[in-house]
């Protein structure tokens, strides 16, 4: 009787885990067939002139995206200097002091801000930035964007600082160390690789983002770095391109979309890889 039982409960144990499995498998399907696709249809747009050169008029063959990368570079580089300190330093705040009713407000308001729509941040940005200048610009892109890293970088220095054993901390303190060289000397590196890992997955989300810039980097055939002035980046290209009625611009959009999407697997791989380290 008990071998029968044991029989049974190690047949629903392999059957648990062949559902899981298969789950697992059907999950990654979609992913897989996206690549495929991407990679048949864009493959052959990439080569050395596809990334160095702008595009050209409507009509003509050949050119490249090379204005979209750069202004997809700089956006993310603003939007960086936007957030990033901003992002760690409130991250070590809540993390520091978790029961004061300012953490709880903060934690709420980045909960939300996580879950507010891309387009209307967007619109927002359009609000604040775009219509006191007037005019749109790679600032007023790096804000939106900035705005949208903002919530996952937080999130991970907070949960990063929050496994640091409390005895390293009392240690730095008992040494007579102050509590701000602390924070900053003891606290933060040794949290550093996961406060990395949240800056690339925030990069990641924000560098396919299309909504926001229309509102606020609206695009640029030409190639510029003035980040005064309307910009293009890949996936306003993309948006643009696809929807055109040329042919040429529509091998672009594919090319220019396996790359955005194989920027965004390299980031998410390295974040990976940093987690584990």
């Amino acid at each position: 009787m008990k071998k029968s039982s044991l029989k049974i409960r190690h047949a629903k144990n392999y059957l648990f885990i062949g559902i899981i499995g298969l789950c697992s498998i059907l999950l990654m399907i979609p992913l897989i067939l996206i690549f495929y696709q991407l990679i048949t249809l864009g493959g052959k747009s990439i080569n050395l002139t596809f990334l160095t050169q702008i595009p050209k008029s409507p009509g003509e063959s050949g050119g490249g995206i090379y204005n979209a990368i750069v202004g997809t570079t700089l956006l993310v580089a603003l939007a960086s200097l936007v957030s990033i300190p901003l992002g760690i330093l409130t991250g070590v705040y809540i993390s520091e002091y978790q029961n004061s009713r300012l953490s709880g407000a903060v934690r709420t308001c980045v909960d939300i801000l996580q879950g507010t729509p891309s387009i209307v941040i967007g619109i927002i940005v359009y609000t604040w930035v775009v219509r006191p200048m007037s005019q749109f610009s790679a600032i007023s892109g790096g804000v939106a964007l900035g705005i949208m890293m903002l919530p996952v970088i937080i999130k991970t220095t907070e949960e990063t600082l929050g496994l640091i054993p409390m005895s390293l901390k009392e240690a730095s303190l008992a040494l007579g160390v102050p509590y701000y060289k602390t924070i900053l000397k003891v606290v933060i590196p040794t949290g550093f690789s996961g406060i990395l890992t949240g800056i690339l997955l925030s990069i990641s989300r924000v560098a396919g983002e299309t909504a926001p810039l229309l509102f606020t980097a609206f695009g640029n055939a030409f190639l510029t770095y003035s980040i005064f002035k309307p910009i293009s980046a890949i996936p306003l290209l993309i948006f643009n391109y696809a929807t055109s009625p040329y042919e040429e611009w529509h091998q672009l959009a594919w090319g220019a979309s396996l790359l955005v999407v194989g920027m965004i697997l390299l980031l998410n791989l390295v974040a990976k890889g940093v987690t584990k380290r």
